[in-house]
């Protein structure tokens, strides 16, 4: 009776075992930026030519100072997403909610789009990634595992894009390594970007989204295609050596080039002890009106 009863309770045991979980966390709902993190990154892209802390190499840089941001108007363009990890410097919030089988066992987790992103869908089903010859998507292909009460997941298969609004590319080899942490009501993704194309080593982003009562739309704005002012037949670009704001925040801020222009090594305090000696304090602005303040030279420095 008792081999019965032990044999009994070890198949439930694996029974149990086998079946996939619920969700450890549920992360349905409505979520907005909380800008007060990033404002600037958020709100409008960081300047022209800033590239500092990102760990790009020279193809990167190449590809990010030939962009113009009216290459974004040419019609070909105004309607293509962005990539998934968008959510990470833009300002609009994110909608999530489950897809449940027959038993009500989550198959996968959905991330809302908006008019530069499209739905992201976490599959939660075990099923693996496809091919490397598999089509890329704006999407991406993502998977999802539990990790306690911290949703990991990992993106494939994404479109080449950018990791910044100002023109720093990615490329289709690029992967994306996120974790979606739920604290009461603030979420925080933190992602790795990892780009053998264009990144000399991994690039992390993490953002916060604080959970509010006002539904967001949960799927892909519409979009449509105007004259935006660029003539036809023209691609907007910036030929090598030809950047017009490659100089605009040295100028403004006092900072050397080298450290503008991006690389690993900007990204580490001890770099700040290797251009110490070539940083220009800008002069306090002191113009009437103070609308001329902010100029080349004149911005007024944080104390």
């Amino acid at each position: 009776m008792k081999i019965q009863i032990k044999a009994i309770a070890l198949a439930f045991a694996l029974v149990v075992i086998s079946v996939p979980a619920f969700a450890q966390i549920d992360l349905t709902g409505s979520w907005t930026a909380r800008m007060h993190e990033d404002w600037m990154e958020r709100c409008c892209g960081r300047d022209l030519g800033d590239y500092t802390g990102l760990p790009i190499n020279d193809e990167a840089r190449a590809k990010a100072l030939s962009w113009d941001a009216s290459l974004n108007s040419l019609r070909e363009r105004q309607c293509l997403f962005f990539s998934p990890w968008a959510g990470q410097f833009q300002p609009q919030g994110i909608r999530i909610w489950s897809e449940t089988d027959a038993n009500g066992r989550i198959v996968a987790w959905k991330l809302s789009g908006n008019v530069q992103k499209d739905v992201v869908t976490i599959w939660m089903d075990g099923r693996p990634h496809p091919s490397k010859y598999a089509p890329h998507e704006k999407s991406g292909f993502t998977t999802g595992v539990w990790e306690d009460d911290v949703l990991v997941t990992y993106t494939t298969h994404m479109e080449a894009g950018a990791i910044r609004r100002n023109g720093v590319p990615s490329s289709d080899q690029a992967t994306m390594t996120a974790r979606f942490s739920r604290h009461d009501d603030v979420l925080t993704i933190t992602a790795r970007i990892d780009d053998p194309i264009y990144l000399t080593e991994p690039y992390y982003l993490t953002r916060s989204f604080a959970l509010t009562r006002a539904p967001l739309n949960p799927a892909t704005h519409p979009c449509t295609v105007t004259n935006e002012g660029i003539e036809a037949e023209q691609v907007p670009h910036y030929l090598p050596g030809q950047h017009p704001f490659i100089d605009e925040l040295p100028k403004l801020y006092g900072i050397p080039q080298e450290a503008v222009l991006g690389g690993a090594e900007t990204a580490l305090p001890e770099f700040r002890k290797k251009i110490k000696d070539k940083y220009v304090r800008p002069s306090k602005c002191v113009s009437v009106p103070a609308s001329t303040c902010g100029g080349p030279g004149t911005y007024p420095p944080l104390d």
